[in-house]
């Protein structure tokens, strides 16, 4: 860490896996350079304070029952956090604000702002309220981030149903999607999120800043337009992992034993397949998926996160005869160390739900992608990655064996494959020198810096 600068930011993540990394991260980020941090968090899915010894953790309550804890309905989710957390939170904000110590009668540190994710709803009125700056960190692509408030104009022009024909069209207004990439996202997320989009776009717009973990050299139309849009600072400090590490703010325990295994294996062989940490999918996916696997025949780190297939625990529904077979070629675990597999010389490929930090941590290593989407922006990442970027093949929704098997053959047998590779090798290159001492992305972040010290 620099000397300290005198200053405080507060933090405040939403508690969800994708959300917590990239904040947690961005604190590091920030001590590094003199701040000093305060995190506070949900009691749910709370992050690990005891990693992270240099920062001040201060905890409210959620009010979520065990039932809402284990929802996978994400947009009950945000409403019930928000719900309940708005009156704990001001009282914790205040009590931080106050400008002496209340126990020693010394005077506390300056705060500089508060940064927050943009699902909290009621953080900028709260912040105005209190003459605090507020920046938002948004865990989205640029491009996606940007365009989703267009949703609801979509839903009424009755996108849904579609003809065939209709299926592969661009989305002019959501490009790089397709006509039947937007008609699964509006048919899965209900009306219920426009007004939530409507609030977030507002929020946004009046708050002192928006925080990026994307850079110009992977979405730089999208940073242009948005710079436009918001007319607000926009920060792109590059994909955040870059800077440092995210396995110290992993919610699930690593299964260590991934990296001795991976260690016996040819390089570029094994296909690595996670879907991240809240897709779930059913019984007979997950046999699909194993099938497919085991039918390439090519070595595979399959992450089952627990709880992830619906109806069961974790694998105990896979037969015994069927286990031995994948045995023979594979290795099943409940959470990996992602970055550390990634960057394993063993890894040819990496079979992914295209959330975006699994993306970005995928192109940063040079590792080519089977794009298996279930959800909200996975479907844009997946376009990204297969019709923008070309580095990854793209399954379509179909999760079937014959499908993955293929898909894996194709990518790590055959000469289309091959011209992947040679791609994603000059992405990672490209994205790489954003963080040299000119690079874009290092930049965005010394601008960063500045504003928060300054604002």
């Amino acid at each position: 860490m620099e000397k300290s600068n005198g200053l405080r930011v507060i933090l405040f993540p939403f508690p969800l896996q994708g959300c917590i990394n990239p904040m947690i991260q961005l604190a590091k980020i920030l001590h590094s350079r003199g701040f000093s941090i305060t995190v506070i968090h949900t009691r749910f899915n709370a992050p690990k304070a005891s990693n992270h010894p240099l920062f001040t953790f201060l905890e409210i309550p959620d009010g979520l029952s065990e039932t809402e804890k284990r929802t996978n309905n994400t947009k009950l989710l945000i409403t019930l956090l928000n719900r309940n957390c708005e009156s704990p939170f001001r009282d914790c904000l205040t009590k931080l604000l106050q400008p002496l110590d209340s126990e020693t009668g010394d005077e506390k540190q300056r705060i500089s702002c508060l940064i927050d994710d943009s699902g909290w709803m009621f953080a900028q009125p709260l912040a105005q309220s209190l003459k605090l700056p507020r920046l938002v960190l948004n865990t989205y692509q640029v491009s996606f981030f940007r365009n989703h408030f267009v949703l609801p104009k979509l839903r009424r022009e009755m996108y849904l149903p579609l003809q065939d024909s209709e299926q592969e069209d661009r989305v002019q207004e959501f490009w790089p999607l397709l006509k039947k990439d937007v008609s699964r996202i509006l048919d899965v997320e209900t009306e219920l999120l426009d007004p939530f989009l409507d609030k977030v776009l507002k929020m946004t717009k009046a708050s002192s800043g928006l925080i990026f973990m994307s850079c110009e050299e992977l979405d730089q139309d999208s940073l242009s337009q948005a710079r436009e849009d918001f007319e607000i600072p926009i920060f792109a400090i590059g994909p955040s992992h870059s800077h440092f590490p995210a396995s110290s703010s992993s919610l699930s325990t690593p299964d260590e034993t991934c990296i001795p295994w991976l260690d016996k294996q040819e390089d570029k062989s094994v296909i690595y397949v996670s879907l991240g940490s809240i897709v779930t999918i059913s019984e007979s996916e997950l046999m699909e998926i194993v099938w497919g696997l085991r039918n390439s025949d090519q070595p595979f780190l399959l992450v089952v996160r627990v709880g992830s297939v619906r109806g069961t625990e974790w694998i105990e529904t896979i037969p015994e005869e069927i286990m031995e077979r994948l045995n023979e070629k594979g290795k099943i675990v409940k959470w990996a160390p992602q970055q550390d597999v990634l960057k394993h010389r063993a890894i040819g490929g990496f079979l992914t739900h295209n959330g975006w930090s699994s993306t970005v941590e995928s192109v940063c290593e040079a590792v080519p992608m089977i794009c298996l989407p279930f959800r909200w922006d996975q479907w844009l990442n997946a376009r990204f990655v297969s019709d923008v970027w070309m580095v990854g093949i793209h399954l379509e929704g179909r999760v079937e064996r014959n499908e993955i098997e293929r898909a894996i053959r194709r990518l790590m047998l055959e000469t289309e494959g091959e011209a992947i590779r040679e791609r994603i090798q000059l992405l990672k290159e490209k994205v790489g020198r954003s963080f040299e001492q000119n690079g874009s992305a290092n930049q965005s972040l010394q601008n960063l810096i500045d504003h928060i010290s300054f604002i």
